[in-house]
């Protein structure tokens, strides 16, 4: 592929200058381009920001670069990054935009994503075009005060992101332990057509898509050198796990009902001993904490850093006027089911998982990830083979070894779930509609899920991990490919 290196002059405060913005790149841009950025100012950000505020100190915390982003001279997006990085006091310095084999590692890939998801991925349509890059100097102490350019950079890119994907052949099915091959008609040429496109990039990170049509594997395709013996790192898909053992445990009599609360096993003030496991279940606990909030005293990132995840979680303070019953995410709640199963079972929840769980359905690799007090993490990061976690969807399909009883609780509105329509949360299950097809299911960071739709259960698993088109890329593929191809 033709790469060229383009150097352009900088606009610095309304003059001309011998500094430069140079982009390296790939000239036709493709699902797998890569875009680098060299910027080199005439005098350090920080100096700008004094310019800007020269009353205020300590303005590394108060300001920073604001990007603009153009595509043929429109304005399409323009984000004000987070004071740090880059080093205020570097007169120039070098990102990736885009990096696709590293996604995710530089505050610079962050910006583009943001760019992409806020006009630019719909501004690129194929054909050439035009990039154009605009650093101006922001402080916010408390008012946003914006400066002049400071350097701005023109990029031409052909475009080249859609119709390039050639179909690919599908790989021949297996029989695997417990899963005969099936012989069910569907679309083949749809599904190499995802196939193609997943190859190509235009799905990015996918590792695996797998389908099972009444108990049989219809088709099973892997990529990014992963195959059916690669363990998965699905991240919260593993919280489904903790639902299903918590129904095995009342099973067996380790519990009464979801409905016990915390105080008969942790010694807590009222307030927290009133708590029940089925508020754990189903993420409407009172305690303060919510991932989806950065500033939540509960946000998981606060746990993790942490050596005792359980006093964490317990010790956070309640809040009833925040929450009162209603959904929110709360990942160390999670853990603390799991803790708390691992507490009360003889021998541990490992072994018992493995007794009861795995070995009925006879997964033997599989890896867990442990808390600090070495007890499995429900929170998430349970590693499987494709093939064993569509094994584990199918218990609740064909409500076999969890309870019956239990996976009707687990399968069911629960809770709306806050910030989305129609949507609905089970035990640990999310729930929506694609079109006329309901399905629950289980998902994790990066794009990981399995669904179980009433006859069929599909496993995606990815490794975008904290990347914004994640989700949304698997329910494209979901929309356009994989149920119109079964169905």
């Amino acid at each position: 592929m033709k790469r060229h290196v383009l150097i352009i002059m900088l606009l610095i405060t309304g003059q001309t200058y011998a500094q430069s913005i140079t982009f390296k790149g790939d000239s036709i841009f493709t699902n797998k381009s890569n875009l680098s950025i060299t910027v080199s100012l005439q005098q350090p950000l920080i100096d700008y920001l004094k310019q800007l505020a020269p009353n205020q100190d300590s303005l590394e915390k108060k300001g920073n670069y604001q990007f603009s982003f153009y595509i043929d001279n429109h304005l399409i997006y323009h984000t004000e990054l987070w004071p740090g990085y880059p080093d205020p006091n570097e007169q120039s310095w070098s990102k990736p935009l885009i990096d696709y084999n590293h996604e995710g590692a530089y505050w610079s890939q962050f910006a583009w994503y943001r760019f992409m998801k806020n006009g630019g991925d719909s501004a690129l349509t194929e054909g050439p075009h035009t990039l154009k890059i605009e650093l101006r100097p922001y402080v916010k102490a408390p008012d946003l005060n914006i400066g002049e350019i400071i350097a701005e950079g023109q990029f031409h890119l052909n475009v080249k992101r859609t119709g390039s994907a050639t179909p690919l052949p599908l790989a021949k099915v297996l029989p695997y332990k417990d899963l005969p091959v099936s012989h069910e008609y569907f679309d083949t040429t749809r599904i190499m057509q995802l196939k193609g496109e997943i190859e190509a990039g235009v799905f990015r990170h996918i590792t695996s898509v797998v389908a099972i049509k009444n108990n049989k594997i219809l088709f099973e395709e892997y990529f990014d050198n992963s195959g059916r013996d690669s363990l998965h790192d699905v991240r919260s898909v593993g919280k489904t796990f903790a639902a299903a053992l918590t129904g095995l445990a009342i099973r067996d009599g380790y519990l009464k009902s979801e409905n016990q609360s915390l105080g008969e096993f942790y010694h807590l003030p009222q307030e927290k001993a009133a708590i029940t496991l089925k508020q754990l279940l189903t993420m409407s606990a009172p305690f303060d904490g919510d991932d989806n909030d950065e500033h939540s005293p509960g946000n998981e990132e606060n746990m993790y850093p942490t050596d005792n995840w359980v006093d964490f979680t317990l010790n956070l303070p309640v809040d009833t006027n925040k929450y009162h019953g209603q959904w929110h995410y709360f990942t160390a709640g999670v853990m603390l089911l799991g803790s708390t199963l691992d507490k009360i079972i003889p021998g541990g929840l490992e072994k018992y998982a493995d007794k009861n769980l795995f070995a009925p359905l006879h997964i033997t690799n599989y890896q867990w990830q442990y808390t600090p007090q070495h007890a499995p993490n429900t929170a998430g990061g349970i590693r499987l083979k494709s093939l064993d976690f569509a094994k584990f969807g199918l218990c609740y399909a064909n409500k076999k070894i969890i309870p019956a009883k239990w996976v009707e609780k687990s399968l069911s509105h629960q809770l709306p779930i806050t910030g989305r329509k129609d949507e609905y949360y089970g035990y640990l299950f999310w729930n929506k509609k694609y079109g006329q097809y309901e399905t629950y299911y289980c998902s994790g960071n990066g794009g990981n899920k399995i669904f179980i739709f009433k006859d069929l259960v599909i496993v995606i698993t990815a490794t975008a991990y904290n990347m914004p088109y994640a989700h949304g890329q698997v329910d494209k593929m979901m929309e356009h490919y994989i149920l119109p191809a079964i169905y």
